[in-house]
Order: C-alpha cells, then structure tokens, then sequence
C-alpha cells in the first residue's frame, strides 16, 4: 500500500506552496480507485518546542479539511522523542554519529577560508580527530556538544527520482549534517527518517529543495536497517514574474478564503501546476486523481499566477450547484434565482450583491427624454401573463416603437437593473416580479 506524509512545522500558517505539498501527496496516495488507494498521513513537526504553537496546530487541520484534503492519521513528532533517542543510540553504537564542539562562530570562519580558496565549504570532521582528552577538556569548561551523523564515504549515493529521474551524488561532498543541538534538542534530519520507517511511509514528495537532504538521509534509513521509501522531488512554485516570490509565503487558505476563493478552484489549478497537463475548472476530485502521475512532473519552475486562479475560480462558480450556496443567501433566493445569476459571478460571495438587484433598491441612471418616453411605454406594454415576459415586451416594444439592439435593450435594462450589463433579463425579469418591475419602469419614466 502506498503510504504518503505531509509533515508541516506548526511555527505559521500553511502557504500556497505547503498546500501544493499536501495535496500532491494526497493524490499519490489515493489515485487508482477505491480499492488502490493508499495512506495519507500527518505529521505536525513540533520538536521546535518555541517556535511551535498549537492554534497552528489547529489552523492546519482546519485548512487541510477547507481543501477537503483528510489524512488517514495524525502523528506528532513531540510525542515521538523516545522512538529518536533509540535511534540515536543505534547510530551511536554503530559509529555513524560523533560529538562535535565548534562554535557556530568557529564554524563560520572555517566555512569563509575554504570559500576563499575556491573550495566548497564542507565540513572538514575536525572532531573526529578529537581525542578523549580534548573532549573532556571541552566537557569540564561546560561546552555541550552537538552530534553529527556520519556519512559513509565509500561508495556514490544513487536514486531514481520520480520526478527527477537517476541522481547521485559523492557523500564525500557533502558536510556531515548537524542530527541534534547541544541541548539535547532534534534537527529535522533523523527524526523525519526514523518517522517515516515507524510509519511506513513509502513515497516521499516533497520540493527539490530537499534533494540534498534526501541524499543524507538515504544513508540514514540503511543505517537504522530499513529500506529507503521512493523519493520525488518537484520544482518549487514561483511568482508569475518568475522570481521567488515573498508574497507566495504570504498566500494561504486564510487569505484565500478572505478573497472568496472556492477551495475547489485552489485544488484545480495546483493539482496541475508545474505539470504537463492542462489547467482547467475541475471540480470533481475523481478526473484530477485519474491524471495524477508524478512523470507529467516538469523540471521549470511552477509559475503561480492569481489571474489563473481567478479564471479558474469563476469557471468553477460557473458549474456550482444552488445546494453549495443555499448556506449563505437570503432565505427568499431560489434556484431559479441562482440560475440567472451564477453565470456573472467571479466568485460565489458576489451573489448577495447581485440579488440586492432583484429585491431593490437600485439607484437608476439620468435617462433623455426619448428614453423616459419609451420607459413609460414599456411600463404600459408590460405583460406577466405572457409565457416569456421580457421577450414578450421587447418583442411589442420594438414592434411600437421601430427600435432595435442597443436602442431597444440597454435603457429596460438600466431602469430595471441600474446597470449596463449583468444577468439574462429572460430570468431575471420574473425575479423581480410584475409590481416591482413596473414600478421601477414608470419611476425612471417620471425621471
């Protein structure tokens, strides 16, 4: 079965991008049918005790469940510590972890002279060459140590990415990374492996920022004994300028949800972003998840455009049945009422705006004396017996009168509606009823 995570910091909300992780890899995990579907799983990476904090915790599980995104289950990484530390002490055993007692300002300076002899600044295992005396020294003036995991030097790091395709890479250049802080206090790096391996997570998506950090953690899972799961990395989303955008870290189900974005409209265009596959209004979950394959995954970066979402977001109201919004309209809004409306909206929140049209009041505009004239006719050749009334009245009007197209339509529609363009009158007329609509006629007559 396949078994997928998404693991977020709770230290802020989700951004456009966490999202884009979260659904991917929902959709790795449930593409195939009911009967093939895997594990979505999440794991609040909370072993940042300060900086994390559980209105995030909360504000994630409620994003996640806007987007209609359900995990199979929750891990959290503050109730996991002894799962590391047994870890850690397997590692220690076996070699694959050493204390080291620089400081991040001796580090910086070893870092500085490699870059400026034009070499890249790895970290030279300095405490490895550390006798027990040295480290006693450094134990008895209270400096603590941090541990470092060990990378094993003989042999090339290789994977075949499913995004990426074959990679390797020379552990031999590549530092040492930091596992754990001299306050006893976890990095990223081993608890996340150790994670994954008690959790049986098999595919692992995430941004090919991480490629370095799978090569490590690759040696990790061999050294804890465990089969590495396949890892993919896909390309990182980018402004529409297409630059690294600092609004995008701004850009979450929050903001989206203030803006009146519908959730479906943010799943359909990210589902598909940095693919080959076209971008369209799909909101039924089943057609996205049967093109979802990681080899339609592009190397460019993913442009994120709001235009795009804007596009989409209006196709979709466009298709959005009246039981999605019978929650927030007036109590005298019907289908039909929805029918006539939903083809001018850009987003669904606009629909109490253009229902202040049918029920009034609406500020008309100055209308010439020709006009006035006609509106005066059209409120006496006004008939709701008919089958169709506005057809039935442009029809007797343009017959009286000898006007036609813009002559004929725009000052009816301005006096019934105070605007020049806006929903099909053949439904929005019987909307506003026989009285109103005659009133309405006659008052922009009288001027």
């Amino acid at each position: 079965m396949t078994t997928t995570r998404f693991a977020p910091s709770p230290t802020g909300r989700l951004h456009v991008g966490n999202i884009r992780t979260a659904l991917h890899n929902w959709m790795l995990a449930k593409k195939g049918g009911a009967k093939e579907q895997g594990r979505f799983m999440l794991r609040i990476d909370d072993t940042d005790a300060e900086r994390s904090k559980e209105e995030y915790v909360e504000a994630i599980r409620t994003d996640l469940a806007w987007l209609g995104i359900s995990p199979d289950g929750e891990e959290r990484q503050s109730a996991r510590m002894a799962l590391y530390e047994a870890a850690f002490e397997k590692l220690r055993e076996a070699g694959r972890v050493y204390p080291a007692y620089e400081t991040a300002q001796e580090l910086e300076v070893k870092r500085k002279i490699l870059l400026s002899r034009g070499l890249p600044p790895i970290y030279d295992r300095g405490a490895l060459e550390m006798s027990e005396a040295d480290r006693a020294a450094k134990e008895a003036e209270g400096i603590a140590p941090h541990w470092r995991f060990k990378l094993d030097h003989d042999e090339p790091i290789t994977w075949e990415d499913g995004v990426r395709g074959s990679q390797k890479f020379d552990p031999a250049q590549l530092s040492d990374p930091v596992i754990r802080r001299a306050d006893g206090s976890w990095l990223y790096m081993l608890p996340s492996a150790v994670d994954d391996i008690d959790m049986g997570v098999t595919d692992v998506l995430r941004g090919e920022d991480h490629v370095s950090n799978t090569a490590v953690q690759i040696q990790m899972f061999t050294a804890l004994g465990a089969q590495p799961p396949s890892f993919a990395h896909e390309a990182l989303l980018v402004g529409k300028e297409g630059k690294l955008s600092k609004r995008l870290g701004s850009l979450g189900c929050d903001a989206f949800r203030e803006q009146g974005y519908e959730p479906e409209a943010i799943v359909a265009l990210l589902a598909r972003l940095g693919t080959s596959l076209p971008v369209e209004p799909i909101a039924e979950r089943e057609k996205l998840l049967e093109t979802f394959d990681l080899s339609t995954f592009g190397r460019a970066p993913a442009k994120f455009d709001d235009n795009e979402l804007h596009r989409i977001n209006a196709a979709i109201v466009h298709q959005m049945p009246f039981e999605k919004v019978r929650g927030f309209v007036p109590d005298d809004f019907t289908e039909a009422a929805w029918h006539a409306i939903r083809p001018n909206l850009e987003k669904a929140s606009e629909v109490v705006e253009w229902w202040q049209i049918v029920t009034g009041p609406i500020e008309q505009p100055e209308f010439s004396e020709d006009d006035r004239e006609y509106l005066g006719e059209a409120a006496r050749q006004l008939d709701f017996d008919a089958d169709d009334p506005w057809h039935a009245l442009t029809g007797a009007l343009k017959e009286s009168t000898g006007r036609k197209g813009k002559a004929l339509f725009l000052p009816l529609r301005q006096a019934l509606t105070g605007m020049n363009h806006g929903p099909d009158m053949g439904e929005l007329l019987p909307l506003i009823g026989e009285d109103e609509a005659r009133e309405r006629l006659t008052r922009a007559a009288n001027g």
